[in-house]
């Protein structure tokens, strides 16, 4: 594996605060914050007490009143404003990111960050609008969609920055207000946001708070809070709705995948190849839409693994912050840990891996090379599991069938993807894959219009589009008499 360590210097604020009720809080209690790939401390982050997430809600509920009379047109504006100055800033945005998250600043967290902004801008554009479904002599009525109150958010750590910016829009332009917390891995872009969304919003619309899994739990059973939107692994997800039940809170859970990509016999494989790498690897295969599980039709299995390989072989493991890493560490020592077990279980059960396979422990960062498992059992762990990591496991297939029924044979259900020159028949393919999302011939193409949905175990809910702004809204049906 070839693994660059070597960090420029790259100085940021230790002075990260919440934002409680439009002011910028401090704690006497703190946090530590880990650049993942040197695993050194590179800021402190305060830890919420209940009373910080009590007031935190409180000023949410009460600028709920006002906020909520607001047209569309005025919270968009504020959402609006709140992008420019984001994207004014966006240089330290980036550096940030990938000193707490470890992405690569010169790729995908410049992405991030310029995908995030344009979130803000689209959706402080959306609008949900109400519908007469009669008007006669008698009556009308008309269908309206009511904001819910405050929602609770809880992110994850491996795309901070736009899963949080995901929330905050579409919650705030439905007029919602939000008490968001951050993972406590990458708490410092979140809290950052707070300082610039003091000077934007009224006092309590946004509130950030910062802390563990005991804030977390605060949050979903919170008796003040009318809805938690989640993103995190399936195994958290069922807690967080096992918790919210207690005043049955509305939930939106957006939680982990098992994606498989089906490489038809016709495919073009030079086109395929980099797509599925980077849609695999990329972020190191720290995301919930990566695909998986990849199956090739055995005419074309050995010619695809030989130039998936290749391929795989001129990325360079390494340091975000220097300008030839392709792929970046494993954001904390929890996961790097589950890898460290991933990668046991392949080498005792003597599957043939065609590249990678070994993690170096001595070096100091999270490190982790780009893996390629071939052909093991469907039953086996890297098969049935979500390794969020980087290692993918190549599997043959005969029939199209088959492929069907083992891409199905999941709990998951988050997104798949369908690869061949035969259009018809690759629709045809993906219209039977049982996920929320199912790309042909591309992949984890997203937009602010598009929605976002698991099946099965993957989550509950959607996000984005219409049917995303739907989920921060009661449905009300007004019926008057003429």
């Amino acid at each position: 594996m070839n693994v660059a360590t070597k960090m420029p210097e790259a100085v940021i604020a230790d002075d990260f605060r919440m934002l409680i009720d439009g002011e910028l809080k401090g704690s006497d209690n703190l946090f530590e914050i880990y650049n993942p790939a040197t695993n050194t401390v590179i800021a402190h982050a305060p830890d919420a007490t209940r009373q910080d997430l009590e007031t935190a809600v409180a000023a949410a509920r009460r600028a709920f009143k006002s906020w909520s009379r607001l047209s569309w047109d005025e919270r968009g504006d504020y959402i609006t404003r709140f992008a420019d100055v984001i994207e004014q800033r966006r240089e330290e945005l980036t550096t940030m990111l990938t000193l707490e998250q470890g992405k690569p600043r010169h790729t995908l967290a410049t992405r991030e960050v310029d995908l995030a902004i344009h979130w803000l801008k689209g959706m402080a554009k959306q609008r949900l609008h109400n519908e007469i479904l009669e008007d006669n002599e008698q009556h009308t009525v008309e269908v309206q969609h009511a904001p819910l109150g405050v929602v609770g958010a809880i992110t994850p750590w491996n795309f901070p920055v736009l899963l949080s910016l995901w929330k905050i829009a579409p919650c705030l332009v439905t007029g919602n207000t939000m008490v968001l917390k951050p993972s406590p891995y990458t708490p410092m872009c979140t809290l950052w946001f707070g300082e610039i969304a003091k000077d934007i919003f009224p006092p309590g619309v946004l509130n950030f708070v910062s802390g563990g899994n005991d804030l977390g739990q605060w949050i979903t059973e919170h008796p003040g809070i009318n809805k938690i939107s989640f993103t995190g692994s399936s195994a958290t997800g069922k807690k967080v709705m096992a918790s919210s039940s207690v005043n049955l809170k509305r939930i939106t859970l957006e939680l982990g995948g098992n994606d498989a990509a089906i490489v038809m016999p016709d495919a073009d494989l030079d086109e395929v190849v980099p797509q599925l790498f980077w849609a695999a690897f990329g972020n190191s295969g720290q995301w919930c839409i990566a695909p998986k599980r990849i199956f090739i039709h055995s005419s074309v299995y050995r010619q695809f693994a030989d130039k998936f390989v290749a391929f795989a072989k001129e990325k360079k493991v390494g340091d975000g912050m220097l300008p030839d890493t392709d792929l970046g560490p494993i954001q904390n020592k929890m996961q790097y840990g589950k890898l460290l077990d991933m990668f046991a279980d392949i080498r005792a059960k003597g599957y043939e891996v065609l590249l990678g396979g070994q993690i170096d422990e001595s070096l100091a960062g999270n490190f982790v090379p780009v893996t390629i498992v071939d052909n093991p059992p469907d039953d086996s762990r890297i098969v049935r599991e979500e390794p969020f990591g980087p290692v993918v496991p190549l599997l043959s297939y005969e029939t199209f069938d088959e492929v069907i029924e083992r891409a199905n044979d999941t709990d998951y259900g988050l997104g798949g993807s369908v690869w061949g020159r035969d259009r018809a028949k690759a629709i045809e393919v993906a219209n039977q894959l049982e996920t929320g999302t199912v790309w042909v011939n591309e992949i984890q193409v997203h937009g602010v219009t598009l929605p976002l949905a698991g099946h099965k175990q993957s989550g509950m809910g959607a996000e984005n589009g219409e049917e995303g702004l739907c989920e921060f809204t009661n449905t009300k049906t007004l019926m008057f008499k003429k």
